[in-house]
Parts: C-alpha cells; sequence; structure tokens
C-alpha cells in the first residue's frame, strides 16, 4: 500500500498534536497522583463520557466486529451488545456509588468495603493481576490489531508495527497523565468517528459493491442482515442470543463493561466533578458505544464478504499477514482513495492510541498506588508516584508489545479474556447490595476463574467455547458463595464506615442494620429509591436498542420499522426524564 504525500500529512499531524497536547498538561499533571490519575477530580460528563467512547473504539474493535459479522452475521454481535444491561446497571445504580467513596483507584475500594489482611492482599494482588497480566493482555490485542493494519496497509513486519505505534503513545501518556489521555481522546473520537463513516460510505458505493441496495441484496450478504439469531437453528441461538443474555452479562468480568463498574470506567467517574457528572458521563458513552458507533463497521464488514467471500481469499490478497476474519476490515480500506485514506489510517492510529494510553495510565495507577504506595513505600511522595506511574507507563507497553506477537485472531483473544472472568461478574454486583460478601469472595472467585480458564485453555475435554464459559461460571459462581459462608464476614466497623460513606440500599444489607443496631452503631439514612434507579436502566435499555436496531432498520430501508423503533426510543427517554425529575437524589 503506498501513501501519498496528503495521507502522511493527514497522519504526522495527528501524531504532533497528541505529543503537543502531552507537553501543555504534563506540568499540571505531574503535580501529584491525584492530577495525574485522577485529573484532579473536576472533569466534566461530556468529556469523560467521550474518552470512556474513545477508549473503546479500540483499533482492533472493527476488526472484532469484522470477524463476528464474517462468521455469524450482524446478530453476533449480541456477544457484546448484551454488555449494554451492566453497562445500564452502572449509569444508574454504580455510578452515584462509586463517586460517592472517594477512592483514587478502584482498587483501594477494597480495603473501604472489607478488612483484615485479607483485604489488604487481595488489593496488592490484583494491582498486579489486573494492573499487569490482565490489563497487558488486553492491550496485546489491541497491538495484535495494529499488527494486522500495519501488515495490511504498510507491509509492515508486526515488530514495526507495534513500536511504531506504540511511541508516540507511551511519550504522551507517561507525562500528561489521564488530564493528557482524556484531552487526546476527545480528539481522537472524533477523527475515528469521521473516518469509519466516511470510509463506509466510499467502499459502498465502490464499483465493486455498487450502492447499498446491491450490497444489502449480495447473496453472500442476504442471510448475514438479521438482528437476531436464526431461532430454527437452535444452537446459534443458545450462543449467540441466550447464553450472552442470560448467563454472560452478569457474570463475566470485561474491561469497559464490568459488572458493578470497575477498571477504567470507575477511573473516569471518580475523575467526575461530582455524581450528577458521574451519571451523566456513564449514560453518553453507552449510549454512544452501542446506539451510534457499530454501523460503520458493520456496512464494511458486509462488503468484505463481496470482495473476499472466503477466508482464503483474503490470505491470498495479503500473503504476508495473519491470516484471520478480522482481517477483512483493514483489507477493505486499502481501496480507498488518497487523502481518505490518511484520514482513516490516523482514526485508526487514533482509536489504536485512545485505547491503549487509557490502559496504560489506569495499569500504572494500579502499580504505583495500589501496590507501590500501598506495600513497598508507604511514605513515598507524590512526585515519586507520578515517576513511577510514568516508568509503569512504559514496561506495561513493552510487555503489552512482545505478547501481542504470539497471538493471531481478535475474537479468539476475546473469547479467552471472557473466559478468564467467568464467573466473577455476580461478586462486582452483589458486594454492593449483599453485605455478607466480604474478601474471600472475590479471592475464591478471582482464583477458581483463572483455574478453570487455564484447565479449558490447556486440556482437551471435547467442549465448544459457550459451553466452557458456562460451566466456568457455575463452577466459579457455586465456589465463591460456598466461600462467603464459610469465611467470617467483614469487621462490623469497617462495614459501618463503608455504609455511612457509600448509603448502599436493597435488603441484602438489612442484617447488618439490625447487627449495627444492636452494637449502637449509628447508620446514615439513605434516600435512594431503588425501583426508580431500576426502572431507568430498564427504559435506558430499551432505550438504547431501540436507537441501535432503528438506524439498522434505516440504514435496511426499513422505514416502519424504523419509525416504531425511533418512537419507542422517545418515549422511553421521556419516562427516564420524569423518573429523573422525582428521584430524591437527582441533584447530588
Amino acid at each position: 500500500m503506498h501513501l501519498a504525500t496528503l495521507d502522511w500529512i493527514f497522519i504526522i499531524s495527528f501524531f504532533v498534536i497528541f505529543l503537543i497536547i502531552g507537553i501543555l498538561v504534563a506540568k499540571k499533571s505531574g503535580k501529584n497522583s491525584k492530577e495525574f490519575f485522577l485529573s484532579g477530580r473536576n472533569m466534566p460528563w461530556w468529556l469523560l463520557g467521550i474518552s470512556m467512547v474513545a477508549t473503546t473504539f479500540s483499533a482492533d474493535t472493527p476488526n472484532l466486529v469484522t470477524d463476528i459479522i464474517r462468521q455469524n452475521g450482524v446478530s453476533g454481535n449480541w456477544v457484546w451488545w448484551t454488555f449494554l444491561i451492566t453497562g445500564m446497571l452502572t449509569v444508574f445504580v454504580y455510578a452515584k456509588l462509586w463517586r460517592r467513596s472517594e477512592v483514587l483507584t478502584d482498587l483501594q475500594f477494597y480495603e473501604l468495603r472489607y478488612s483484615g489482611k485479607e483485604a489488604a492482599f487481595l488489593r496488592g494482588f490484583r494491582a498486579l493481576y489486573l494492573g499487569v497480566f490482565f490489563n497487558v493482555m488486553i492491550m496485546a490485542s489491541v497491538c495484535l490489531a495494529a499488527i494486522k493494519i500495519g501488515g495490511v496497509l504498510f507491509d509492515l513486519d508486526p515488530w514495526q508495527s507495534v513500536l511504531y505505534a506504540s511511541v508516540v503513545t507511551v511519550i504522551y501518556s507517561s507525562i500528561g497523565g489521564l488530564r493528557g489521555v482524556i484531552f487526546t481522546d476527545f480528539l481522537q473520537f472524533i477523527v475515528s468517528m469521521v473516518g469509519s463513516v466516511w470510509a463506509a460510505y466510499y467502499i459502498v458505493n465502490m464499483p465493486e459493491i455498487g450502492g447499498l441496495q446491491n450490497l444489502l441484496a449480495h447473496e453472500n450478504v442476504r442471510d448475514k442482515l438479521n438482528f437476531l439469531p436464526d431461532f430454527s437453528d437452535t444452537k446459534s441461538l443458545i450462543v449467540l442470543l441466550i447464553i450472552p443474555l442470560a448467563v454472560q452479562w452478569w457474570s463475566v468480568w470485561y474491561p469497559g463493561a464490568e459488572p458493578g463498574g470497575g477498571g477504567y470506567i470507575a477511573q473516569r467517574m471518580l475523575s467526575a466533578k461530582d455524581e450528577k457528572n458521574a451519571i451523566g458521563a456513564t449514560l453518553i458513552f453507552n449510549i454512544m458505544h452501542y446506539a451510534l458507533r457499530p454501523w460503520p463497521w458493520i456496512i464494511i464488514a458486509l462488503a468484505s464478504l463481496v470482495l473476499y467471500p472466503e477466508l482464503s481469499d483474503i490470505g491470498k490478497e495479503f500473503p504476508n499477514t495473519v491470516l484471520g476474519h478480522d482481517l477483512g476490515y483493514p483489507a477493505m480500506l486499502t481501496n480507498l482513495p488518497t487523502g481518505l485514506l490518511g484520514l482513516v489510517v490516523a482514526s485508526l492510529i487514533a482509536a489504536f492510541m485512545s485505547t491503549i494510553s487509557t490502559h496504560l495510565n489506569w495499569g500504572s495507577s494500579y502499580i504505583s498506588l495500589d501496590f507501590y504506595k500501598r506495600f513497598l513505600k508507604p511514605k513515598a511522595s507524590e512526585k515519586e508516584l507520578v515517576n513511577v506511574g510514568r516508568i509503569s507507563t512504559v514496561v506495561l507497553m513493552i510487555f503489552s508489545a512482545l505478547i501481542a506477537l504470539a497471538l493471531s485472531s481478535a475474537l479468539s483473544t476475546f473469547a479467552i479474556l471472557l473466559q478468564i472472568g467467568a464467573g466473577t461478574g455476580l461478586i462486582f454486583i452483589l458486594r454492593w447490595f449483599w453485605w455478607r460478601v466480604n474478601a474471600y469472595s472475590e479471592i475464591t472467585g478471582m482464583i477458581v476463574s483463572f483455574v478453570v480458564a487455564l484447565v479449558f485453555e490447556f486440556t482437551e475435554l471435547g467442549l465448544e467455547i459457550h459451553e466452557k464459559l458456562v460451566l466456568g461460571v457455575a463452577i466459579t459462581t457455586i465456589s465463591w458463595i460456598a466461600a462467603t459462608f464459610i469465611t467470617r464476614p467483614t469487621d462490623t466497623k469497617t462495614l459501618a464506615s463503608f455504609y455511612n460513606a457509600i448509603t448502599p440500599y436493597g435488603k441484602g444489607w438489612n442484617k447488618f442494620r439490625a447487627i449495627a443496631a444492636s452494637n449502637n452503631i449509628e447508620l446514615k439514612k439513605t434516600n435512594d429509591v431503588f425501583t426508580i434507579d431500576f426502572a431507568s436502566m430498564l427504559l435506558g435499555i430499551l432505550f438504547v436498542y431501540s436507537s441501535l436496531f432503528a438506524t439498522g432498520y434505516v440504514i435496511y430501508g426499513n422505514v416502519i420499522g424504523a419509525s416504531v423503533l425511533i418512537a419507542i426510543a422517545l418515549f422511553s427517554a421521556f419516562i427516564i426524564f420524569k423518573l429523573w425529575k422525582i428521584n430524591p437524589n437527582r441533584s447530588a
């Protein structure tokens, strides 16, 4: 692929802009750990929400969607669409609870919620487990996309793609902190969306495709368009819809879609000005992530089935790359003209950088605050903590790049990460609602899910991916629930302190309220109305799904279907607004 001068101007300009932003905010971000990792806790909802969207718009996301559609059609996207449920639960229930905690990282939560050495162990271990191991795996999968895009578009060797894509990201992430990440995310999101929409429009109108109607009518595409799996195909229905809806969304921990919030989503909520801004940020994130963004990728993925109907067709065209259906997306981009190609390449670089920079800052916050300061040097100065964070940023990137060279498929990596977190999600939901969940619950869930994932990955048991997921969830859930009842509860004083800071609601705290009363411990009263929050969550889900599929019907030319879904979306939004007005906590 030959890039013209105009293409290179686009690409180099964005690199320079991102570096300038990092340099401009470096002084303020380096003042202390609160500034470096939480941007001073003064970020507005719209900037945080777009930052979340930009982070989840990774260079590997279009590749993943293309992989899914080429194999399972549009309905295959339910494997990630169902995470909207936990996303809306975070919006209307957990966002305000996280912001009330006032912790610097979501791992600091452990010593707010639990007590004893087990709480300290959990915080330290997960700092390394999530901040290093899991985080590096996520970044490696993103680097894999850079490798494939670099191989297809530039004929680069894998190591070259990773090296070139990482250098600038590491520089501005390490000097600019979260503030630099959030500001660059805003620009990166705009560039990424413009690039993907423009690319989809151009590709659909290529002579080989012949316009949108011809694309949708093509024999390779017609059976890939349904929003729901074929109900007569029991296996597809179970794998693509039933398991994601019935099991996956609440049971699996995955960055960006954590049940109960967490990870870099929690980091954004903790950096919000207040509870209202935390709620607004997560709301705009879920709307844009699920309803706005997927369709340009879907259109390009469908178009790839016309030009490259078989995987072998991609292999013939690009023999020097790591072969997989996810290559369909970068393969289609090779057809773009000068100028647009540069913009789209810049948008993919922006997508890569926004995700990697967030994961670098998030992971380094765990290493610096939750491991180094908590266990190695409690009296470390603020400057030292920032420096540890900056060094960690570089080290994390190096490990991620090395692991990326050993990976092969975006979808298979996604499945492995889901399996590692299978069964732990319910803990992260219930720990806010049930007083009895303790540190041993989380330790057990974490260890069991990881061991089960290793057994499934390296042992021939004759199980398919969805069977491994369900069995892993069952084994892990039973294990951590048993551990909860076998081990002692969290210390009463710790629970009381947590309760008064967070004011959680739910009948799961009734027994603790009675224990506190018997010990003459005063607990705050809460004005939160769970029924209103839960109803808002359900309406939010209805609004986003209606908007998502209304857009699809508009593209498909189904005017009646689009009109009905738009009406449902508007009605849902209206009721949410009314519920918000009567919620006693709305002005918090």
